[in-house]
């Protein structure tokens, strides 16, 4: 790509964004049109690159947000033999609504797979709850291929239906969302869309750091 065919695109993408008011989130109520416009534009498949491994260490406890519900009525998992969110969770628990098609969710997947890497012999454990947008993205089968494709190698837990989706979030709903658990099994970190990445790791760092703080 010249010079000038990517200073186009760049002006296409960025009036695109601006014009659909997209931010860092998928909500239910949206489609991935600006997705495939995006690519048009760039004539490639947007890459991210992975946030620096270095993070601001927090000074103080995180705050507890709630208690984690439950996961209910699941269609099972994938790379696990769990059977609840109990068996599933760690010291500290990363777990993210997503879906995988979608952009903000692929955004999302470098980061996650760093800090586990990093933290799981200290017991991070990750749960992907996967929650289908649209009809292909509900086949098991293409989930496991698309988490192959895509680094995941944690746990996944599968919420075809939507109810866990549902009902973890009030009002609007969005892909991804990033919560925290504790060893107690308390919400310490909520977070919706990308970014923010410094303050996850540092939430796992602190809660591994303090256990039952």
């Amino acid at each position: 790509m010249n010079r000038t065919t990517a200073l186009v695109a760049f002006l296409v993408v960025g009036a695109l964004l601006i014009l659909a008011g997209v931010v860092s989130t998928r909500t239910d109520e949206t489609d991935r049109a600006i997705d495939a416009a995006v690519d048009d534009a760039l004539g490639e498949t947007a890459t991210t690159v992975a946030p620096a491994t270095t993070f601001t260490p927090l000074t103080e406890a995180p705050p507890v947000l709630r208690v984690a519900p439950d996961l209910v009525e699941l269609d099972g998992w994938l790379q696990s033999d769990a059977t609840t969110l109990a068996d599933a969770r760690g010291e500290v628990t990363i777990l993210q609504f997503w879906t995988f098609a979608c952009r903000n969710c692929k955004n999302t997947l470098d980061t996650v797979a760093r800090i586990y890497d990093t933290y799981e012999v200290d017991g991070l454990e990750v749960v992907g709850v996967h929650a289908p947008e649209f009809d292909f993205e509900a086949d098991p089968a293409a989930i496991a291929e698309a988490a192959v494709d895509l680094g995941v190698d944690w746990q996944i837990a599968l919420d075809t239906e939507k109810r866990n989706f549902r009902s973890w979030q009030e009002g609007r709903r969005f892909w991804p969302r990033t919560y925290i658990i504790d060893s107690a099994g308390n919400i310490r970190y909520d977070w919706i869309g990308e970014g923010n990445y410094d303050e996850l790791e540092a939430t796992v760092a602190w809660l591994l750091e303090n256990p039952g703080a």
